[in-house]
């Protein structure tokens, strides 16, 4: 049986959003980051999709409890940090409909982050979604890495994908052959580096994002001193000369200092049935960015949500939430 992996703005089942816990991770920022990301799971609740919102302890969930609506829904699971992008299962589809789950190797974004739990997180996800579950590929992949536009066309970065610090042993051929085996993307858009200060090695979902077949959007430097304006030509270059649409949306901006550059990012932002949450940061382009992904998604409410004390722990809306396609 051939399953494929469906673009996000695929009619969804429900979303699963991670919920920071870990004082020892999040410190003075981790009050702050559970307001942020009940709220982010308010806005896809109130729009009448199902939040599945995933807990570690019953302290974790009273605490969440606390902020978000009523309807939102509690599931306990075995996490590190709240990363599910990347430690849960991507969900896929066969050709009649029917929905499966494929688990990737994962090794903490090449060794940096090896936390307890991370490595039962996809599993426990895949047996309380009670989804079929096709088993672990051979191979580490996470997926913030991947973006698909529905049509079999994949968009990721060699910077993580071809790392060493993943899977030594595989050539770029192969790759791209277990990406069609395992997901059913046939097509690949090969991009190159990711966002300075991005642990994940350059995660595409921070870079760059279909938002319909064959478009993509990718920002565009904001000022001199941005650190990614090279980095972000150089992805819409290879994304026009791939034949692709490419839309520019302004881009935070330089966030942090010297060593300690953010991957402040609208690019992170989430997809849902009837919402689209972008990540924003107290940045000048904040609103520029939200009406920009607006203008993209004229079927639904797109709205900006508060992520700097996300952005502390390394990510933002879309690298703590995983979707589910609904079965056709």
């Amino acid at each position: 049986m051939t399953y494929r992996m469906p673009a996000e703005w695929a009619e969804q089942d429900w979303i699963w959003i991670g919920f920071p816990a870990a004082a020892d991770l999040w410190e003075a920022d981790l009050a702050p980051a559970q307001a942020q990301v009940a709220a982010f799971a308010n806005a896809i609740a109130a729009s009448g999709q199902q939040v599945r919102l995933v807990v570690r302890d019953a302290l974790a969930e009273a605490q969440a409890r606390a902020l978000v609506l009523p309807q939102v829904v509690f599931e306990t699971h075995p996490y590190g940090d709240i990363w599910l992008r990347d430690t849960g299962p991507l969900a896929l589809l066969d050709s009649t409909g029917a929905r499966a789950a494929r688990r990737f190797g994962f090794n903490g974004w090449g060794g940096k982050y090896l936390l307890d739990g991370d490595q039962q997180t996809g599993a426990s996800m895949v047996a309380s979604g009670r989804l079929t579950d096709l088993g672990q590929a051979d191979w580490v992949l996470e997926g913030g890495a991947v973006d698909s536009d529905g049509t079999g066309l994949v968009v990721t970065t060699q910077q993580c994908l071809l790392n060493p610090n993943r899977n030594p042993s595989l050539t770029k051929a192969e790759i791209a052959e277990r990406l069609e085996r395992d997901l059913g993307l046939s097509r690949v858009l090969w991009l190159g580096d990711g966002l300075l200060g991005d642990h994940t090695d350059g995660h595409v979902d921070n870079l760059a994002r279909f938002v319909a077949p064959g478009r993509i959007a990718i920002p565009q430097a904001s000022g001199t001193d941005d650190p990614n304006a090279a980095t972000y030509d150089d992805a819409a270059t290879r994304a026009e000369a791939f034949g692709l649409d490419v839309v520019r949306i302004p881009s935070p901006g330089l966030m942090g200092e010297d060593e300690d550059v953010e991957p402040a990012s609208y690019m992170n932002f989430v997809i849902a049935n009837r919402v689209v949450v972008v990540p924003i940061y107290g940045a000048p382009n904040d609103a520029a960015a939200v009406a920009a992904i607006g203008a993209l998604f004229p079927g639904r409410t797109v709205v900006g949500l508060m992520a700097d004390a996300v952005l502390t722990g390394g990510g933002s809306f879309h690298c703590c939430s995983q979707h589910v396609p609904m079965a056709l």
